[in-house]
């Protein structure tokens, strides 16, 4: 399912004292079975485009296409569930939601609030809480007698049971360790791809834009000011630098090592592997 913003611009408190404009003139289009993140310094907008993508909140002018779906500024919307169940958001810190007294009914909150079986749902539960690495014995727990990290997953598999077309990111490794961050990551790429599930990816993080992305739209001061591969988008550090972005590590990684072997490689890895078979390449296949 294609998700498209035109023209989109957002005032909270608009027409009072306190009006705020949070986005301006924002367009782009995420394609059915793309992963596209969505990068920019804090009060950037992205907080305030991610609840676009699912018609949270609506444009105070242009529009949100979302399937076969417009959401206008200016017009009155009925019956927005439908694109709720479409697109899943799974917001920064997810296990802040759990509250049922155990992690299956949790899980089938969501599904059954849209309308499926008591039954279906408890099958969903049982399929998904596994696919987020958890055991099925862990259904019978509560969430709050659970980990962070276990918690964080139930959360996820409640998301995951709707079983959306589009799945929006928020930060989705903030708090976590490295390898709980890769491991979290991982998990997702798995499911974008086995399940051509269209994925935006809403972050911080300059290397999971890199490793995860197709695309990467920056957003700077309310307005889109880039949108292009990741590595169009990291080949350039000064214009980065200008909207208060770094590059990834393996970035600046290579850069050191350039200026230690006084030679410049053809274009940017993003990669540590990317990054060995160039300088072996550069070097003759020798250690530089």
């Amino acid at each position: 399912m294609d998700i498209s913003l035109q023209e989109v611009e957002y005032r909270y408190a608009a027409g009072s004292p306190f009006e705020k404009k949070a986005v301006e003139n924002v367009s782009f289009t995420v394609s059915s079975g793309e992963c596209v993140a969505v990068i920019g310094h804090t009060g950037s907008g992205k907080s305030t485009i991610l609840l676009h993508l699912n018609a949270l909140l609506k444009p105070t002018s242009g529009s949100v296409v979302i399937g076969d779906r417009t959401v206008k500024a200016g017009r009155k919307e009925k019956d927005l569930k439908p694109i709720r169940q479409k697109v899943g958001i799974v917001f920064q810190f997810p296990e802040q939601q759990l509250f049922e007294e155990t992690v299956l009914k949790d899980i089938c909150y969501g599904p059954m609030n849209f309308g499926v079986s008591e039954e279906e749902a408890k099958c969903r539960a049982v399929y998904w809480i596994k696919q987020v690495g958890l055991s099925e014995e862990i259904l019978q727990e509560s969430p709050f007698d659970l980990s962070g990290g276990q918690m964080r997953r139930v959360a996820i598999a409640g998301v995951l049971a709707m079983e959306p077309e589009v799945l929006v990111l928020d930060e989705p490794t903030a708090g976590l360790d490295p390898r709980g961050r890769k491991e979290m990551m991982n998990m997702f790429f798995r499911l974008h791809k086995e399940r051509k599930m269209t994925m935006i990816l809403v972050t911080h993080s300059m290397e999971d834009a890199a490793d995860y992305a197709d695309k990467v739209v920056v957003l700077h001061k309310g307005k889109k000011v880039h949108e292009g591969t990741p590595r169009e988008l990291f080949s350039d550090a000064e214009r980065l630098s200008e909207w208060g972005l770094g590059v990834p590590e393996v970035v600046r990684f290579q850069r050191m090592l350039e200026a230690k072997a006084g030679r410049k490689l053809p274009g940017i890895c993003l990669s540590i592997e990317e990054l060995a078979a160039s300088f072996s390449e550069l070097s003759g296949g020798k250690a530089t």
